[in-house]
This record gives structure tokens, sequence and C-alpha cells, in this order.
């Protein structure tokens, strides 16, 4: 068969064998899904077990849930979920200069991401070395890895949204499908570089052989199939550059909506290409695309839903603090939050994008507002109609604390703090909840670590831990909250939630709070209120707060960290370290990107 014939068409391709790998791949992503039900039914149980058997004893009786039950889960604990890849780096950023490169998989994510790509090389490899023909293996090889650069596309887009369907099913954060989504997506890449190239090389023997010099070129000119093939290669190798994290950190805003447009055109272009070349697995590409305009569908559904009333819509309220802003978001509609959630917030009239960016939820207050229906418009027919009482719907506020950064936040500090009031009312609104997976309810006791803003993470597990400790029901018997800031500025954001936290009944018996200040105005300032509430100066060691605690803890301790990657990973080594000794689980909220 001359060489020209296995450049187009699928003369050469191994559909059998394709469909085979297609099926392994699938297979593979099931299983691993299935191992973490598993495990997650398994952990679920044992939570719930232990909530109900403690909910009205004291610490000695809990005493029982402290110690592990078997050896192989603390050890996979701190060799595999909770370690780092080396030593105990994983969310401090890396740095070359004043460039940012991300962060570095944890062990258990560079497992899966190892088992996921070399699986891909594999199947990739499996190919007809036997034949004489070279063209006829490179159109293998061009058939498989464009194969597998449409199937990867579903879990590329399905674990990039924030609706994806897996984080309430697998308890997982959509921090580590963000994780997951980036190495997928440079595995297509690499895999629509090799399938071109496969044909590029297999056009080059087909050329010479004819002795055509501008064959390459004529044929991706002449022909839709090739062209709109090589216009997703082409986005799909800038979205590969401009994603790098060094860029990503530069211009964060401007990334994230070149992004989307790239993306887009690359599964435009892949469709096209798909169609025209009437291609196996072209409907991947179509659901994938469903996928993306579903996600987006979904995420304005909740906007106006939350958001928008018949006559009004969301009420913000942004205060200038130190270095921060306290933005109160009073809502149209109730909400259900549960601990530890946070919410997208939109700011139309601050930035020309519509881009908007995670703020874990500070606090929350429902209650009844009186309001007025279309039936108080009519007029009154008797005296007692000239003043009658309103009725009342249950109304949210909503409020975060945005610490001052580059961009938006930068710009919303300024002008609330160019108000004579320090106060402004701003047009916005906010998407969400998200997150909230974990619950703390079943463990005696509970260390709450925060660094600089990521107290707000930390408050509603706080206000949520009295709550159910004073209603008996939950199973804690102590809280320790850790906060690490730089100045003594950073009290005045969380002022009025901690002073109706240290107002709340059996404070006392409960609750213990730490506070670090990294870098005081003054010695002097850096005084203890009480026993149970202790301020001191310099670096927080988390190493030596988790040994102290877990020595003095009362049954299973949970231990929870949100703030800086190089304070998390601090909180992370120590909690490893006390794993094999104790019922000890460790949380971790992060926004990396």
């Amino acid at each position: 068969m001359h060489p020209s014939n296995f450049t187009r068409g699928l003369t050469g391709v191994n559909l059998q064998m394709d469909e085979m790998t297609t099926w392994a791949l699938w297979l593979s992503i099931v299983a691993m899904c299935l191992i973490i039900i598993i495990a997650r039914l398994i952990q679920g149980g044992v939570s719930r077990l232990r909530h109900l058997f403690n909910l009205r004893t004291d610490p000695l009786q809990q005493a029982y849930w402290a110690r592990n039950g078997t050896v192989i889960w603390p050890w996979l604990k701190k060799n595999l979920v909770y370690a780092a890849l080396r030593k105990k780096r994983h969310n401090r950023n890396l740095q070359i200069g004043r460039l940012n490169m991300g962060t570095i998989p944890s062990r258990f994510h560079t497992l899966l991401l190892t088992l996921y790509i070399l699986s891909n090389v594999a199947y990739c490899c499996l190919l007809n070395f036997k034949s004489c023909n070279k063209s006829a293996l490179l159109a293998e090889l061009r058939g498989r890895t464009g194969h597998l650069a449409f199937v990867n596309m579903m879990p590329l887009m399905i674990f990039a949204g924030r609706n994806n369907a897996f984080i309430p099913l697998l308890r997982v954060s959509f921090d580590t499908f963000n994780i997951l989504h980036r190495w997928i997506g440079r595995l297509v890449v690499v895999e629509a570089i090799v399938h071109t190239g496969a044909w590029m090389a297999a056009k080059h023997i087909a050329d010479t052989m004819e002795g055509n010099k501008n064959g390459m070129m004529e044929a991706l000119y002449g022909s839709p199939f090739l062209s709109w093939g090589t216009v997703s290669l082409v986005s799909m190798i800038f979205v590969l550059v401009q994603a790098s994290s060094a860029i990503r950190h530069l211009a964060y805003e401007t990334f994230l909506h070149l992004h989307q447009l790239l993306a887009f055109i690359a599964f435009l272009g892949a469709a096209i290409h798909g169609h025209q070349g009437q291609l196996p697995l072209t409907n991947y590409v179509y659901v994938t695309i469903a996928f993306w305009f579903l996600e987006r569908l979904i995420r304005l559904s909740k906007i106006i839903y939350r958001n928008f009333g018949l006559r009004s819509s969301t009420r913000v309220t942004v205060e200038a603090l130190p270095e921060a802003c306290r933005v109160t978001f009073e809502l149209k509609r109730p909400w259900e939050l549960q601990p530890g959630c946070h919410v997208y917030a939109h700011f139309p009239t601050l930035t020309w994008s519509l881009s908007s960016h995670p703020f874990s939820i500070a606090w929350y207050d429902t209650r009844p507002t009186p309001y007025r229906s279309l039936e108080d418009e009519k007029l009154p027919s008797s005296v007692k109609d000239l003043d009658p009482p309103l009725p009342s719907r249950t109304t949210t506020s909503i409020t975060l604390i945005m610490s001052k950064k580059d961009g938006m936040t930068s710009k919303l500090h300024a002008r609330a703090r160019a108000s004579p009031s320090g106060i402004i009312n701003i047009r916005g609104f906010i998407e969400g909840p998200y997150g909230g997976q974990e619950s703390l309810h079943s463990y005696g006791t509970v260390l709450l670590f925060a660094g600089g803003v990521g107290i707000t993470h930390q408050l509603s597990h706080v206000r949520d831990l009295l709550e159910t400790y004073n209603d008996a029901t939950s199973a804690v018997r102590k809280i320790v909250l850790i906060w690490s800031v730089r100045s003594q500025d950073a009290f005045d954001w969380v002022h009025p939630w901690m002073t109706e936290i240290f107002q709340m009944p059996h404070r006392r018996q409960v609750l213990k709070v730490l506070l670090f200040v990294t870098k005081p105005r003054h010695a002097g300032d850096v005084v203890s209120r009480s026993n149970q509430v202790q301020m001191f100066g310099g670096r927080c060691k988390p190493g030596r707060i988790v040994e102290d605690e877990f020595e003095k803890r009362a049954g299973a301790m949970a231990v929870t960290v949100c703030g800086p990657g190089a304070f998390a990973d601090e909180v992370r080594a120590a909690t490893r370290e006390r794993v094999q000794e104790g019922v000890v689980d460790f949380m971790e909220e992060s926004f990396s990107w």
C-alpha cells in the first residue's frame, strides 16, 4: 500500500485496540472512584458510630475512641494520604526569583497522576511493532493518541467545574480536582502533539516518495479537516503556555478569561475536526462541550436564584478595615449553610470581567424580615386594615473578609477607604455555597489552625461546635483555635464575631484561643487576657501545639488548617507525626490556583 494512504482517513488505525484502551481507561477511573467511595463509607460509618456513642460522655469516657483500632490505616495516612511528596513541602509555592512556579502535588496525588499518565503511555505503546511498514505504524500511533486525547477531554472538563458531581460523591475537595485538571490537560496537549507529529512524519515519507516538497502545507491549507485540527492544536499549545503558574499568578483575571476562550476554541476545533473526518469518538467532544455549557448554566441558575427577586437583588455593604474589607451580602432567599463553606463573589461594577473569587464564609445570620406583598398594596376596607402587621420572610446575610491583595480586592478596599465613613454600598452577588464536606461533630478534640485571613474558615466551625456542644448533639469536649497574624490590626476583622462567641454559654469550659502576633508594634501589646485567651509574640510553632494538645486530648482528634501554604505545610507535618499514636485526622482548606 502506498504511504500516502496512511496520511488520511482511518487507514492503518487499529479501531479495535483503540476501543479496548478506551474501556481500560474508563474502568481504571471507575475502579479508583469505587475504592474512594468504599473508603469514605467505612470512614463515615466509624465517624457516625463515634458521634452517636459520645454525645453525652465525659472526656475520660471517650478514651476508647482515641486509640487506633488498626495499624494499616494510620500507616497509610502518615506515609501516603497526608504525606507531602518529599519532606513536608506541599502547598508552599515554589519561587524562582519573583516568579511563582506553583505547588508540588502530595504523595497521594502524585501516585494517582503517575498511574494515570503511565497507563496512557502504555496504551500508546500497544502498537504493531512487527509491521515492516513505517507509515502503517505511524498511522496506528496517530489514531491511538488522537483517540486518547478525545477520551481524556471529558474528565479534563468535568474536573474543572465547581459543580462537579464527584466532589460531594467522593467528598474530595475542588482543590484536588483542580490539580487533576491541570495534569490531565497537559496530558491531552502532549497526546495531541504526538498525534500531529505522527501524521507529519507519515506525510513526510509519502511526499518524499512522490517528490512533492510542498505537500504538507498544501494538505493543511486545502483540507478543512486538517485546518480545524491545526486550530485545535495551536489553541492547546497556547493554553499549555499561558496556564503555567508564573503567568497565572502575574495576572490571574486575564489568564482566566484567555484560558476559557482558548479552551473553547480548542474543543470547538477538535469537534469540527472529528466531524469532518467522521472519527469514532467525536461524540465524546460533543458531550464534553455540553458538560461545559451545563456547568455554566448551573452556576448562572444559582446566581439568579440566590441573588435576585422580583423587585430587588442582593444588597452588598463594604466596610474598610486595616488591610482588608468586611463585605456583607444581604440575600433575597435563605441559604442552608454548613460550617467551612465558601462562596464566589462577583462585583460587576468593580472589574471589567465577569470573574469571581473564592472566599470562606466568616459569619452568617438568618432572621425574619417584614415585607409587603401585592395584597398589601390594596386600599384598606376597614380601620383594622390601616396598620396591619406585615408578614415576614426569612433572609440570610453572609459576611466575608477580603484581605487586600492585587486586583479586585485592592480596588474594593481603595473605594471603601475613599468614603468618609469607610463604608460603601456596591452592586454584587455571590455564587455558592461550595465545600463544607467534612463534619467535626464526631471528634472529642478539635484543633483549628488559621493563618491570616484563614480565620474566616475556622470561625464557622467554632460557632457550630459550641452550638452543638450546648445542644448535646456533638462529641466535642475541647476546641483550640490557633490564629497567627502579622499584627494586632487583624483582630479588628473578626472583633464583633469573637465577642459574640465569647458570650456563648459554656464557652470557658470548651474553647481555648491561642493568638500569635509575628510582628507586634510594641512588646507590651502582647498580653494574655486569661487562660482561655492567650497571646504570644513571634511565630506559631504547630509542632509544639499539636504535641501538647495530643497528650491532653479527649477522644479522637481533628486538626484543620486554613492559611498560607508554608503554614499549612507545618501543620500537616506536625499532624503526620501523631497519626500512628492515636486517632488524629487532618483536614486542609486551600484555594491553590
